[in-house]
């Protein structure tokens, strides 16, 4: 077998046998309280797009691990990163570094990669020393649309980070599953006007949806009633113009230099599809990047309704796939 390919898998409520346990970077036990500073990465007119900088409270380089937030590209913000996360990840000494990026509709697809692109620029450019970043070696973890960001930066941020975790995100942008309207409850409890939608995103752009009147949920769910998110967050039509949104989508930039990447998706998720992650899969398997993809059975979007012990255990097992390709 290519050593290069290696793929777990939690079907049914059954693991794959489990690797040794890896150990953290090559760094002491986290003995020591932590700091969170927030910086301004990057101004785009007025605006300033920032970051949380969590780490111990010394001067160790320590090796970073991004986290990008979900939201569907509209919503959410940087304090919004997985509290599983931060705390494993502290203290097996990282420092996690947050990022807002600027938000759809007010901004386009394209702006919110460039933000994202630069995110990473400014890791690398200042993090040493602003932060005692080790910019040698990053990590990206992100969930849902975060998730669909952190497969982005395995093609489109350079140079290429260490290691990617998608949890339930998605490689693809333009499936029926985002152009065609949701069949699913979640998104239809409450049919809603567009008048009602596009009056929570009528405003100048922003990076963090705590700024605007309502957080962005409703147009969601409006876009998710008449399967138009593609056409929103772009301004592109999906069917008519699908070429445009393929410079965007991990699932048509897989080569073999992409990094590894550890996937975790519920089966019975009904926002992001788990074939999302399925598709991924594949496409590392055909270009033999090392991956590995952990599905909850019964786990919706979040893996909420799955088993807490394998839920437990896929975390894990995230932690010591990150920590074997940072040590």
């Amino acid at each position: 077998m290519n050593k290069r390919l290696k793929r777990r898998e939690m079907l049914g409520g059954t693991l794959a046998a489990a690797t040794a346990l890896a150990l953290s970077p090559n760094l002491p036990a986290f003995e020591v309280k932590t700091k969170v500073t927030t910086y301004t990465y990057k101004r785009v007119g007025d605006l300033e797009i920032k970051a949380d900088v969590h780490r111990a409270d010394d001067n160790l380089a320590r090796p970073v691990v991004v986290w990008i937030h979900g939201g569907a590209l509209i919503n959410g913000n940087r304090a919004g990163v997985s509290g599983r996360v931060k705390k494993r990840m502290l203290e097996a000494g990282y420092v996690i570094v947050s990022i807002d990026y600027r938000l759809a509709p007010e901004t386009k697809l394209p702006g919110i990669i460039e933000d994202v692109e630069d995110a990473f620029k400014w890791i690398r450019k200042d993090g040493a020393a602003l932060f005692h970043a080790d910019t040698g070696r990053i990590a990206v973890m992100g969930g849902s649309a975060g998730g669909c960001l952190t497969l982005t930066s395995g093609f489109r941020v350079q140079p290429r980070p260490t290691v990617l975790v998608s949890f339930w995100g998605y490689g693809d942008l333009i499936g029926d599953w985002y152009s065609k309207p949701s069949p699913h409850p979640r998104h239809n409890r409450v049919q809603i006007t567009k008048d009602d939608a596009f009056a929570q995103v009528q405003g100048p752009p922003i990076s963090d949806s705590r700024e605007r009147k309502g957080n962005g949920g409703t147009f969601y769910n409006f876009c998710r009633q008449r399967g138009i998110w593609p056409q929103e967050v772009t301004d592109w039509n999906p069917v008519t113009e699908p070429q445009k949104f393929h410079p965007y989508m991990a699932a048509k930039n897989v080569t073999p230099d992409y990094p590894p990447t550890m996937l975790i998706h519920g089966m019975n998720d009904t926002d992001v599809p788990y074939e999302q992650s399925t598709m991924m899969a594949e496409e590392f398997r055909k270009h033999g990047v090392e991956h590995e993809l952990i599905s909850i059975a019964d786990g919706e979007h979040g893996l909420g309704g799955g088993d807490p012990q394998l839920i437990d255990r896929a975390y894990e097992s995230a932690f010591e796939f990150v920590d074997r390709h940072m040590k």
